[in-house]
């Protein structure tokens, strides 16, 4: 899926928390003998619609953290949060991984898995239901996840577009 770039962010502006929500250590062998690394996920967000997601290599942790949020930083979304929950239902795939999200009443909580849940805290969405189904790999949720929140839409948005009232869209 392309990427809407009229949901796009710039970070300079916004106080951003974040989240890592995997760490992997990865070796490379040569004839010298084992070379470790790490890759770090990061998701950052300011709870309050706006999340990005990103990933840092480094021969140190922190290093490899740092350049994770540098790279979420550039690949930050707006997504549409209303009354602490997400418009509409959305499923949404990425590789094997594919993720279910659903609007849940004032009061449920984020009823998701630690990856999903990291990426939906950081957007700020307080009430929501969701179920990673498939891969459990954590980059293709996390992007799945991406990929389900690029494509919820505004009620007033769909209102103007299909050019109905928004009782109508409600209603059907």
């Amino acid at each position: 899926m392309a990427k809407n770039t009229a949901d796009r962010v710039k970070a300079g502006e916004l106080e951003l928390k974040e989240k890592v929500v995997a760490i992997n250590r990865v070796t490379k062998t040569t004839k010298g003998g084992r070379t470790f690394s790490f890759s770090a996920l990061v998701v950052v967000g300011d709870g309050n619609g706006v999340v990005g997601h990103g990933l840092g290599k480094a021969k140190e942790v922190q290093e490899a953290i740092a350049k994770g949020i540098d790279d979420a930083k550039k690949n930050l979304i707006r997504i549409p949060v209303r009354h602490g929950t997400i418009p509409h239902d959305q499923l949404a795939k990425e590789g094997a991984a594919k993720v279910l999200i659903k609007p849940a009443a004032k009061g449920t909580g984020v009823i998701a898995g630690g990856t999903m849940r990291a990426v939906l805290e950081s957007a700020g969405v307080k009430d929501v239901l969701a179920k990673s189904l498939g891969s459990a790999n954590p980059h293709n949720v996390v992007k799945a996840t991406f990929n389900a929140l690029m494509q919820l839409r505004e009620p007033v948005h769909v209102a103007k577009t299909r050019s109905i009232s928004l009782k109508k869209v409600f209603n059907g």
